[in-house]
């Protein structure tokens, strides 16, 4: 029997033990899988060292060594988002409504899992822990197809997540990995609805882009995070400018950080020296149009191809504006429905931003670093979804469930 078919198999025998999982069996074995990776995170650490001195060898960028690379802090991360999980609420059972028909039948939807999920995803090891934690605690089997790059690193956290399981007396094959790094594979993976109920790709527009158009399992995209901040006329600049470093700088390798500054004319002059000097600090490298170099001399020429480049390490385009309907006109064009920002003191600006802006998640006078879903108080997330059917925004537990109706009647038949 061919691999990936053995691998689908054994998703679905495992989906049919998880559906009707108590929430009790489901928190034992996070919690001894969370256990594991830290007991173990020695374990972890050797094998994501093989992953990053390859990846040095092959010249990998600096923002996606940041996204490959663990350490004790990242492990103890993983285990302590495991542990939210298991302390979230259960969205599995859930009655979402139940409404009485004239005829007497009781009509309601309860939440249901998914199913079998399949994650293909680029070289983030925390994303195997994430990934597998949220689909389980909702029910569903995950199968899993990282980045090349962090194959040792996945290996090693896919045997401490099976160890656990197995534990527990719990079916290894709640979690799966293909551990294989052919490119065709991943191209029949993303054609196996009959085993497979919904794939999620989590990485770079290239990634996203290449499962929408090769799948035929229907695709929740997320991540590819081109985000702005505007700061407009009546901005706070000191406010601006931290905005802006965090925004860009707290973390490079992220979807959510800033790859898209836009200024108003009237606060050029003065703003970008400002910012170019505290994002100076981080050696970051600016590329704007002829109004923003002739406000800020280090600023260099930006190409068409800048504006809607997501960078994922320490470059910003930057692009001005003389109101803010160029403003929005200019974000709605290149964003890629991720998170915008505006900066502002201007009520009825930060309306018009909040209306008009079209994306998952739009701020005023804060850093688009929060569209998370622990910052947004509802535990780890599987991603942030960019499209807007089934999910939108960063998708926790319930997203990773669907309804299905349930109807209570007493001998009704229909005439």
């Amino acid at each position: 029997m061919e691999y990936l078919e053995q691998i689908g198999i054994r998703a679905k025998e495992a989906e049919s033990r998880l559906r009707i999982l108590g929430t009790e069996e489901k928190n034992r074995a996070l919690r001894k899988a969370a256990e594991y990776l830290v007991k173990e995170q020695n374990r972890l650490l050797a094998a994501n060292g093989k992953d990053m001195e390859a990846a040095r060898g092959k010249g990998m960028p600096q923002g996606l060594l940041d996204r490959l690379a663990l350490n004790e802090e990242r492990i103890r991360g993983m285990a302590e988002g495991l542990l939210e999980v298991a302390g979230a609420d259960d969205p599995v059972g859930e009655v979402i409504q139940m409404k009485k028909r004239p005829n007497g039948l009781l009509i309601g939807q309860k939440r249901v899992p998914l199913g079998v999920v399949g994650i293909i995803y680029e070289a983030r090891p925390n994303v195997t822990a994430d990934a597998f934690g949220l689909c389980f605690k909702a029910g569903n089997a995950v199968i899993l197809k990282g980045g090349s790059d962090a194959l040792s690193s996945n290996e090693a956290i896919v045997a401490l997540l099976q160890k656990a399981l197995a534990d527990c007396g719990l079916p290894e094959t709640a979690v799966q990995l293909i551990a294989s790094t052919d490119r065709q594979l991943t191209a029949r993976f993303m054609k196996m609805n009959r085993y497979v109920d919904v794939l999620i790709p989590r990485g770079g527009a290239g990634l996203i882009r290449s499962v929408v158009e090769g799948s035929t399992v229907p695709v929740i995209e997320t991540g590819t995070g081109n985000c702005h901040i505007y700061v407009d006329a009546s901005a706070d600049l000191d406010m601006a400018v931290e905005i802006l470093f965090n925004a860009k700088t707290q973390r490079i390798g992220v979807c959510n950080a800033c790859e898209s500054l836009v200024v108003h004319e009237a606060v050029a002059d003065a703003f970008l020296p400002m910012a170019a000097a505290r994002l100076a600090e981080k050696k970051v490298e600016l590329r704007g149009d002829a109004e923003a170099m002739a406000a800020e001399g280090s600023i260099l020429p930006a190409s068409e191809e800048d504006w809607g480049t997501e960078y994922l390490d320490y470059i910003l385009s930057v692009k001005t504006v003389r109101n803010i309907d160029e403003a929005i006109a200019h974000i709605n064009c290149y964003n890629t429905g991720h998170s915008e920002a505006i900066i502002t003191r201007d009520y009825a600006n930060a309306q018009r931003f909040l209306d008009e802006i079209d994306a998952a998640a739009v701020y005023v006078n804060a850093s688009t670093r929060f569209t998370d879903g622990g910052e947004f108080g509802f535990g780890a997330e599987i991603g942030i979804s960019t499209q807007k059917l089934h999910a939108r925004g960063p998708m926790g537990l319930k997203e990773l469930t669907t309804a299905k109706y349930i109807i209570y009647g007493n001998g009704q038949v229909r005439r």
